[in-house]
């Protein structure tokens, strides 16, 4: 069994043989925790603000300043949370399992009473339900984001070549899809009570599963000795890696392509295509369970041409599928089931690939075993900066251009279409540049060397 030696570095991650047989019961084992993380994601930012509107009768200006407020610190707070996630890996396993099950138990009491907020008796005045609501979504965002840091690096720190990382990730992101299409159905056929208890009991199966998964090496020495607890970096140490700029760089403009779309599909059925309220399930559906599925094919097409190429495949075939999209008009929701079946299979790229590639580059530059909460902290960050950069981004343009909900004049109509369909396309297109002439094909000064395949 070889060991990777980092450049520069004085040490080696060794890798354990249960790591190398990651198969389908390591698989669901570390992965299966991604479900219930995804499975609250949704119903958190969809079904939350139409409740608390309708049912609680909160001001939506009101309700505006909170999620805002609790969403921007929630993504702030993501870098901090990873590096304290370093220093519990550094401390042991056992510490870091010890935290993410109080993390656990606050997501599942925090997620179950902003359903349920009038379980408080001081909740039931108008103005302490708002102070509830502040406090219980900040501790529920914090716990999520804990959670979700910590299972992220430790797929990291399992290792690997680009088979073995991407593997570990489409496990995670596979068990998150699944987690997505049944919570977008739960509440409407079963109710609320249902999707709280099966979020509950999703969470403790994932906790308990994750505790029985491939646990990551220690750390050692080049003569084969345990070095001792690797010391955490600096916040800001991802940074200063020039592979990890250069891959944000794709990642932050492929982000906020897919999330562009993502924030105005529901305008573009309701005005370009008039389709009735009763088809959303299924283009909605239809674009999450293709991305599950499609998981395999990516998995496939890595081992063929690695994790770079694959990924920059995933992107020309989404561009592809939005100029088609393009020619579509009132009545085409055929086709347009059409497009949300194919733009789910390049979402599949997006969730298996990039974050293997972000393991390589913290693997290859030496951080592993001590910095992949930090990375991942940046990661996440972007992540959510994606979405609110991609509201900021094409609402105030569609309404720049005389765009408004319920329009059907034809100028209205086409910078709908301009914004949903071909903005998306030139993101998309920038990003794949940048992907292939940094990253696949670098000229002779970058050290980046993200499609070279290792055995770790």
């Amino acid at each position: 069994m070889d060991s990777q030696r980092s450049p520069g570095k004085a040490g080696t991650v060794k890798t354990g043989h249960a790591i190398n047989a990651f198969g389908a019961s390591q698989g669901i084992r570390y992965g299966f925790l991604g479900f219930p993380l995804a499975f609250c994601a949704l119903p958190l930012y969809v079904l939350l603000p139409n409740l608390y509107a309708r049912e609680y009768g909160v001001p939506l200006l009101t309700l505006g300043i909170i999620l805002l407020g609790s969403r921007l610190l929630d993504a702030f707070i993501d870098p901090f949370i990873g590096r304290w996630c370093d220093q519990l890996y550094a401390r042991s396993i056992r510490a870091l399992l010890a935290v993410g099950a109080m993390a656990a138990v606050v997501l599942g009491a925090g997620f179950s009473l902003l359903f349920f907020p009038l379980t408080f008796q001081f909740a039931r005045d108008p103005n302490h339900l708002i102070i509830v609501t502040t406090l219980l979504l900040v501790a529920t965002y914090a716990a999520y984001s804990a959670l979700s840091v910590m299972h992220q690096s430790w797929g990291a720190k399992l290792g690997g070549d680009e088979s073995q990382r991407s593997r570990v990730v489409a496990w995670r992101e596979g068990m998150g899809l699944l987690g997505v299409v049944l919570a977008s159905v739960t509440p409407t056929l079963l109710g609320l009570p249902a999707m709280v208890s099966l979020f509950l009991g999703s969470l403790v199966v994932g906790w308990w599963a994750w505790t029985r998964a491939a646990r990551p090496d220690r750390v050692t020495s080049n003569h084969g000795v345990e070095s001792g607890d690797p010391q955490p970096v600096d916040l800001w140490h991802p940074w200063l890696n020039p592979a990890f700029r250069r891959l944000m760089a794709v990642f932050l403009l492929n982000g906020i392509a897919s999330a562009v779309p993502a924030t105005l599909i529901l305008f573009f059925v309701q005005d370009r295509l008039q389709a009735p309220e009763s088809m959303q399930p299924l283009f909605l559906g239809s674009f999450f369970v293709f991305g599950a599925i499609s998981m395999p094919l990516w998995l496939r097409m890595v081992k063929r041409f690695g994790l770079a190429r694959s990924w920059l495949c995933g992107m020309v075939l989404s561009i592809c599928v939005f100029l088609w999209a393009t020619q579509l008009g009132a009545g085409d929701t055929t086709a347009f089931a059409v497009v949300c079946a194919l733009s789910g299979v390049a979402l599949g790229s997006d969730l298996a690939l990039p974050s293997a590639l972000l393991a390589g580059v913290i693997a290859d530059s030496g951080d592993r075993g001590r910095a992949e909460g930090t990375y991942f902290g940046w990661w996440n960050f972007a992540t959510k900066l994606n979405l609110a950069m991609a509201a900021g981004l094409a609402l105030p343009l569609l309404s720049a251009f005389g765009y408004t909900p319920g329009a059907r004049d034809a100028q209205a109509l086409q910078t709908l279409t301009i914004a949903y369909c071909l903005l998306p396309c030139a993101l998309k297109a920038l990003a794949a540049t940048v992907l292939y002439f940094f990253m696949i094909h670098p000229g002779p000064a970058n050290l980046v060397h993200n499609t070279h395949r290792k055995t770790v």
